[in-house]
Order: structure tokens, then C-alpha cells, then sequence
């Protein structure tokens, strides 16, 4: 089955960022349509990001994730309170996991698997 998941590492530590809240975000038009959030679990991962049983469609995606929050938690200076990706859902039927590098002062991200 199709869905959209996301996962975090916090490289700085070398450990799963747990705690983010994450949201999913599809483009109609000029504006964003929510479509789902939640929060990383222990392991840094959150694979409920669209209702139980809904496809996504193809078209422009985006994450939003509150990274600012996150390192306020740990007490450490973080340069972007937010982190935001937009991706291009081309197939509806794949998966697409879309990971999170992370760091206080960088981040880095791909398509995973």
C-alpha cells in the first residue's frame, strides 16, 4: 500500500530525534491543504501521516517539521526553528519515506525506502 512516512536522526547526538511534531501538507493551487501530523516516536519515526486506508494523490507535498521545539527540549541553541520539505509525489501507488538528517546548525534529507 502507498503511504508518505518520515523518520529523524539527530546526528549531533547520534540518536533518533524523538518528540517532533511533523506535518503533511498537500499543494492546491496557491495554498497548502493539511492532511495530516503527529509526532516522532522513540525511534524517530512516524509512519501515520494520512488517515488509515487514504491514497495520496500525485502532486507537490511538503513536510513541516518543528525542529526549534525539539532542541528547546534539549536545551541546546538550534539555528531553524522549522525545517520545511516539498516533494514531488509522482506515483501514488509507491512509498515514499522521506528521512531527516539533523543537527542544530544543518540538515540534510533524501528519498529512502
Amino acid at each position: 500500500m502507498s503511504a508518505i512516512t518520515t523518520h529523524i536522526l539527530d546526528t549531533s547526538r547520534g540518536r533518533p530525534a524523538t518528540g517532533v511534531a511533523v506535518r503533511l501538507e498537500r499543494r492546491d493551487g496557491d495554498r497548502w491543504q493539511p492532511l495530516g501530523e503527529g509526532t516522532t516516536d522513540a525511534d524517530g519515526r512516524l509512519g501515520t501521516l494520512l488517515p488509515s486506508g487514504e491514497r495520496p494523490a500525485a502532486g507537490v507535498y511538503r513536510l513541516r517539521f518543528a525542529t526549534g521545539d525539539y532542541f528547546e527540549r534539549l536545551g541546546v541553541e538550534g539555528f531553524y526553528p522549522q525545517v520545511t520539505l516539498e516533494f514531488h509525489l509522482r506515483e501514488p501507488t509507491e512509498h515514499y519515506h522521506v528521512p531527516l538528517l539533523l543537527n542544530p546548525f544543518g540538515y540534510s534529507t533524501y528519498r529512502g525506502s
